[in-house]
């Protein structure tokens, strides 16, 4: 087990160590990886903010509960308390049936028509939005809320949150697609990095394979040399991120102060920085193995 982790440990240090050796040609390498990482990882941000932001809008979707019209102030009561502890539920407002009434009245399309009732036909009814505007919890919502007791109907207006909804999947698939074309193109970089790597260093590969030096023996440097570029080129990516969400934060802070809105933008989740990372690293260590495995199938003592 000592003998395993020394090689590996000769090996991260031979790496870190042609890492360094010529820091214009990686620093080069990782600005090209963090350019193309922050591309797609930035429009995820983006998304994920816009989906956020429309929530505090007054265009969020709403949901109309409407009562029995024998419901009494005690069923009142017990809603207001249930809609109160629901995790799903932000604001909401009672609409007393003699108020809805009055509105009615007050309207030139329905006044005649209300004046000439002999009884109140509204019913009481609770108006409320939503903390999660996914058209499928909306709906989820909506079909539990109307088993609550004394509830005759509940209304949901979600038409624009499902055309929302239906932009950010288009946007979420145009990203996933880029993500694929850019992780392409990383591990095309770490393949022609280890490729030149190889070639100048071919006669002590040769003389390696002479003295009995296992495949992965030659191999495991290289391997360990794309994951490190890989995954600083991912740190490349968050920083370009980063700085680009406070440079934005603060313009967009004076937009929202005209709507009376407090939002502030978010970054990549710890989650989202560690997935970053170990995919930026899996790609150049996949890339390191595609180059070195074909080179050294080239490579025999003379």
């Amino acid at each position: 087990m000592s003998v395993w982790l020394s090689h590996h440990f000769h090996a991260l240090a031979a790496a870190i160590k042609r890492l360094t050796r010529t820091p214009t040609g990686s620093l080069l390498s990782i600005a090209v990886i963090g350019i193309a990482f922050s591309l797609p990882a930035g429009i995820y941000v983006l998304l994920e903010n816009l989906q956020s932001l429309s929530g505090q809008f007054s265009g969020a979707p709403q949901l109309s509960l409407f009562l029995k019209l024998d419901a009494d102030s005690e069923a009142v009561a017990e809603i207001e308390s249930r809609l109160k502890q629901h995790p799903d539920v932000g604001r909401f407002t009672f609409i007393p049936k003699g108020a809805a009434l009055e509105q009615l009245k007050q309207s030139n399309d329905w006044g005649d028509v209300m004046d000439g009732l002999e009884r109140n036909p509204l019913p009481d009814a609770f108006v409320l939005s939503t903390r999660n505007i996914s058209p499928e919890r909306l709906e989820a919502l909506r079909t539990e809320l109307v088993k609550l007791p004394q509830v005759e109907h509940a209304q949901l207006d979600s038409a624009w949150a499902k055309r929302l909804d239906a932009l950010l999947k288009l946007g979420r698939a145009g990203v996933l697609m880029l993500a694929a074309l850019l992780s392409f193109s990383l591990v095309a970089v770490a393949f022609n990095t280890i490729r030149l790597q190889i070639m100048t260093m071919r006669d002590e590969i040769e003389v390696s394979k002479l003295i009995g030096a296992t495949r992965g023996f030659i191999r495991r440097p290289f391997l360990y040399f794309g994951a490190i570029q890989g995954a600083v080129g991912g740190a490349a990516a968050w920083l370009i991120i980063s700085w680009g969400i406070h440079m934005a934060d603060e313009q967009l802070k004076h937009l929202m102060n005209l709507y009376e809105v407090n939002f502030r933008l978010y970054h990549l989740s710890l989650e989202d920085s560690l997935s970053l990372l170990l995919l930026s690293a899996l790609l150049g260590w996949i890339g390191a193995w595609l180059s070195v495995t074909y080179q050294l199938g080239r490579i025999e003592p003379r």
